[in-house]
């Protein structure tokens, strides 16, 4: 299976903006709208189902012995023509 990069934004960030740009999408899917990604002259517009999957990692990047990199990774992920149904549910 072959993969595309459709948008992808990296950017320094406060914690605040952050929990803002999350609320935002969160709104968007509690709503059913569609999700613009925008950053600068780049933007995607998507219609995530009622229905999608959900993951969240935690990693920890680098040498065992010394300081690495912490992240922490939210994916939601459905098939390209999904049908509505079912709900997301956030805990």
């Amino acid at each position: 299976m072959t993969e595309k990069t459709l948008f992808e934004s990296e950017q320094l960030m406060g914690r605040d903006a952050v929990a803002d740009y999350l609320r935002t999408l969160a709104d968007s899917l509690e709503s059913g709208s569609d999700v613009t990604l925008r950053a600068g002259e780049q933007s995607v517009t998507m219609h995530p189902p009622s229905e999608v999957e959900f993951e969240v990692k935690a990693e920890r990047e680098g040498p065992t012995d010394g300081d690495g990199e912490l992240s922490i990774e939210v994916e939601l992920e459905w098939p390209e023509n999904a049908s509505q149904g079912g709900g997301l549910s956030i805990e």
